[in-house]
């Protein structure tokens, strides 16, 4: 007690410079990664076409970083090493519209405070004009003196946190340091693509980096930073917006990872870490990613710089968007776009043109759900799928006649002369054989209802030359798989899996379609809440109301639920509600109504679709994988998990060791 009293008694003083720097050198400088980092950032906004990183020891002994940027005036040098000492900004309206990546001119004042600093620097092409100056975290001014150096600049940082021996005992092993270093510079690396960039460790080179401003000089960097499994299993985007414009890879739905190691979002080329932008991705990747798992992506987004506050934190790794919702909107929107028109081998199948034939009604909700109790396995499903054929109802579209096939055949070996078609061949299909033949591409189109598909003749503008992409069937096995044939092999095909994304992706698009049902409430659900959510409620009340839920204040910390989504009404609605609001107070939108609803159509799209032991004949297995060729995100099931695999038949000769 008596400490805290002396203490309290003290005069206000001002902080000694060097105890000064050293504690903002914490804010800044917390372990070598952040000293390569700012290091880094200062050559990049120099103009520097080439960088180069030396370390030592993980970068605890050394650290030195080399540009051939536009150097710093022989004047200026002491200065740079002041706090707060910056070119880059000049009054609060360059703040406001930050270009570059460093603006503070901190990085260079915390790191001189906790080690031993060396700079040299030129700013002419005549090497005998450089000029040093030194600083070894102590109360003296930075000493300048002549040293041969070419254009640009080169910090040395020798023994970091020598003079604060706590701060030293946290660093870790030096594998784990210099994986934090290589990190960092992963992340500068992708963030500039024009610039070379090397990295040396314990005098071993590491990366070694060509810059380029093509994409293919993109993707070469990409797979070396991140291997080539990361391009091979990616979708490229481009899209603008409303002055936003959004470039990069993000992962398909079956590359993910254990944890959210290769996630990186620069804003104006700057590397973020922003909970808007984590939010937005999550939303996209919701109805494709399997429980526990995480996307990958490399995503650039661009906007007016006046567009977003990047000065509120210490790192500059969160920024503030002066619209947030407008971004968020514009993220989501572009990636779940993306990631729809995925199909099978990568293609965006157009839809078949309509027949002359009127398409047959798409049953209610409640016809769905009745239907679930039609759908078994065994033999009472053989005997239904049976008993349509008999009736007539697939009017023969599954079944080429022996001219169609000879005519497929003709192409396909036209298109590979020399090289043994992998199709199977058949004789002419009759009612006996139908579980053994082919159906060509210009067969079938169809519509899969919760417990059967419906077949329509397809347009004959497509291509019957080539097989498509998920081929054909060929057998069922084990009542659970679909084995197809394609022309690069075989593919393997979870029936439920893939039958429940058909229904539940119909099913999401009959709903929205035709708008969100509401249920008003017999009696009203009183909630408290605080008198900013109250606030929130009445300033958003159209788009709560959009999302099919009527809010009313009944004081200034309660609100009244009176209208829910007709889905949701034996839900826990003041949960539902209480997640509304909160993500609209967070993310400046709400999704929460829609993943509730989404997850009762999943269950029971789930429910209604085929089950395993349910015997297909072969024009129903056809009419499956035509249907996911045209299916939005057919490629996973409703919880993520993969819906189909291929082998080629190169996996499959290996598998055999043919050839070898």
């Amino acid at each position: 007690m008596s400490d805290l009293t002396t203490t309290g008694s003290r005069r206000i003083q001002a902080l000694a410079p060097r105890l000064a720097n050293q504690i903002a050198a914490g804010e800044v400088v917390e372990r070598p990664s952040s000293v390569v980092k700012e290091l880094v950032e200062n050559a990049i906004d120099a103009g520097s076409s080439r960088i180069e990183i030396e370390l030592e020891s993980g970068g605890s002994r050394l650290i030195r970083v080399r540009d051939n940027g536009c150097g710093i005036e022989h004047d200026d040098l002491g200065l740079a090493l002041s706090r707060h000492a910056t070119s880059k900004i000049t009054s609060l309206d360059d703040l406001e519209g930050v270009a570059s990546l460093g603006f503070r001119g901190e990085a260079l004042a915390a790191t001189s405070a906790v080690s031993r600093l060396e700079l040299y620097s030129n700013t002419s092409d005549d090497p005998v004009n450089g000029w040093r100056v030194v600083a070894e975290g102590r109360e003296m001014a930075p000493r300048l003196s002549p040293a041969p150096h070419p254009r640009g600049t080169t910090v040395a940082v020798r023994d970091l946190f020598f003079n604060t021996p706590a701060r030293r005992k946290f660093l870790r092993t030096e594998k784990t340091e210099f994986n934090h270093v290589e990190e960092a510079f992963r992340r500068l690396a992708l963030s500039r693509q024009d610039v070379d960039l090397v990295l040396r460790h314990n005098q071993k080179t590491v990366h070694q980096l060509m810059g380029g401003n093509s994409q293919v000089a993109m993707e070469k960097r990409i797979a070396q930073l991140l291997g080539r499994g990361f391009l091979d299993n990616a979708i490229h985007i481009d899209m603008a917006a409303t002055g936003l414009t959004l470039k990069g890879w993000v992962g398909l739905p079956s590359h993910t990872r254990s944890q959210a190691d290769q996630q990186y979002f620069f804003v104006n080329g700057r590397v973020i870490r922003d909970r808007l932008v984590a939010h937005a991705v999550r939303q996209a990747y919701r109805d494709v990613l399997f429980h526990g798992r995480h996307p990958v992506f490399v995503l650039y987004l661009d906007l007016d710089a006046h567009g977003v506050d990047v000065n509120v934190h210490p790192t500059k790794h969160e920024v503030r968007f002066r619209d947030g919702r407008l971004v968020h909107d514009f993220l989501f929107s572009s990636l779940h776009r993306a990631l729809a028109e995925v199909r099978p081998q990568g293609q965006s199948i157009p839809a078949p043109e309509a027949s002359s034939a009127p398409p047959a009604p798409e049953p209610r909700f409640d016809q769905q759900r009745m239907a679930l109790n039609n759908v078994s396995g065994g033999q009472d499903a053989a005997h239904t799928s049976g008993d349509r054929l008999q009736s007539g109802q697939y009017h023969g579209a599954g079944r080429p006649g022996e001219q169609q096939v000879r005519e497929f055949m003709a192409g396909y070996r036209a298109l590979h002369p020399d090289h043994e078609s992998r199709l199977l061949t058949s004789r002419a299909p009759t009612e006996d054989n139908s579980a053994a033949q082919l159906s060509p591409a210009s067969t079938s189109s169809h519509r899969a209802g919760p417990a059967h598909f419906e077949e329509t003749t397809l347009s004959s503008s497509v291509d019957a030359t080539r097989a498509p992409p998920l081929g054909y069937a060929v057998a069922q096995l084990h009542g659970v798989y679909i084995l197809s044939q394609t022309e690069r092999g075989m593919v393997v095909v979870d029936m439920h899996a893939a039958h429940e994304r058909i229904t539940y992706e119909r099913m999401k698009a009959q709903y929205l379609g035709g708008g969100i049902d509401t249920q008003p409430l017999l009696v009203p659900v009183s909630m408290s809440v605080s008198e900013a959510q109250v606030e929130l409620a009445e300033r958003e009340q159209a788009t709560i109301e959009a999302m099919g839920v009527t809010l009313e204040a009944a004081g200034p910390e309660t609100l009244l639920i009176r209208e829910v989504p007709a889905l949701l009404k034996n839900g826990s609605v003041e949960v539902l509600v209480r997640e509304m609001l909160e993500e609209l107070e967070r993310y400046g939108r709400s999704q929460v109504v829609k993943d509730h609803l989404f997850d009762l159509l999943s269950t029971m799209a789930c429910h209604g679709s085929v089950r395993a032991n349910r015997r297909l004949e072969i024009e129903e297995m056809n009419a499956l994988l035509r249907d996911m060729e045209r299916t939005e995100r057919s490629g996973q099931c409703n919880h993520g998990r993969p819906t189909w695999t291929e082998m080629s038949m190169r996996d499959l000769d290996r598998l055999f060791l043919r050839g070898q």
